[in-house]
């Protein structure tokens, strides 16, 4: 049974891995983190990480960046390792982090979902093959009209998998508005669309002559993410120091 501490436990998406957990007969929510309680949660709730009490074997985090380093200093102290969610972390956190790593098993990724990271390596083959062949590459990205950041992260990420792959060769192209050129065959062309309720949807794009081939994953509800966030809570429970990503869960389960 792996026990997990719920950082950020009354939020949307802590209350959704809650339920995820619930109906999991391997793992148990052993207790929240969260400034407010209602009473809601089967567990106890802490107001702050430094306050609990409870032995847990990983923390899942999806908080608030202000809270994050207190609870890297908590996973540190208590060598208790941290699923990582929580984005908009300052560099100084980002280098805090990759401190911290040395210490604790630590996982971050841009995207908790399986589907996305395991698309994440089915780019790399497709890029090998389809780069070289003169294949243009476009990434078309789209979220609810709530969302404040463009492009996303997760279609950054993607185009920085095909890049890798690619040597690093390629260059980013996000608005073509005030251009009157033809497309440099080195370009990624990433565009972002934003309305309504879309959870996310993403399609890499590579078009060639007379041949186009889409690579695309809809998320339809949160619980994607927090499915993908209690499977990498289990694969880091019990590693070694180190900073871990969604990758490492992929390939434990191929």
């Amino acid at each position: 049974m792996y026990k997990i501490i719920m950082h950020g436990c009354n939020g949307k998406m802590g209350q959704v891995i809650s339920g995820i957990v619930a109906a999991d007969e391997n793992a148990e929510i052993v207790a929240g983190i969260d400034k407010r309680d209602d009473g809601r949660n089967p567990y106890p709730v802490f107001g702050s990480i430094k306050e609990c009490t409870v032995k847990a074997d990983v923390v899942i985090d999806f908080s608030v960046a202000q809270a994050v380093d207190d609870l890297l200093d908590y996973c540190v102290d208590n060598n208790v390792p941290c699923v990582l969610c929580t984005t908009g972390l300052s560099p100084e956190q980002l280098e805090k982090v990759n401190q911290a790593s040395g210490k604790v098993a630590i996982l971050k990724s841009a995207n908790m979902s399986l589907g996305i990271n395991l698309l994440l390596k089915m780019l790399k083959d497709a890029a090998a093959v389809l780069g070289p062949a003169g294949y243009d590459i476009e990434i078309v990205e789209k979220h609810h009209n709530l969302k404040l950041d463009a492009p996303s992260g997760t279609a950054l990420a993607l185009a920085d998998s095909i890049n890798e792959e690619m040597g690093n060769s390629y260059h980013y192209v996000y608005d073509r508005s005030q251009r009157r050129e033809r497309r440099d065959a080195k370009e990624i062309g990433i565009s972002a669309v934003r309305g309504g309720t879309i959870v996310g949807e993403h399609d890499v794009i590579f078009a060639g002559t007379d041949e186009v081939i889409t690579f695309s994953h809809g998320a339809y509800s949160k619980s994607v993410f927090a499915k993908g966030a209690v499977e990498a809570a289990k694969f880091l429970a019990g590693k070694p120091a180190g900073m871990y990503n969604m990758s490492n869960v992929i390939e434990s389960i191929l």
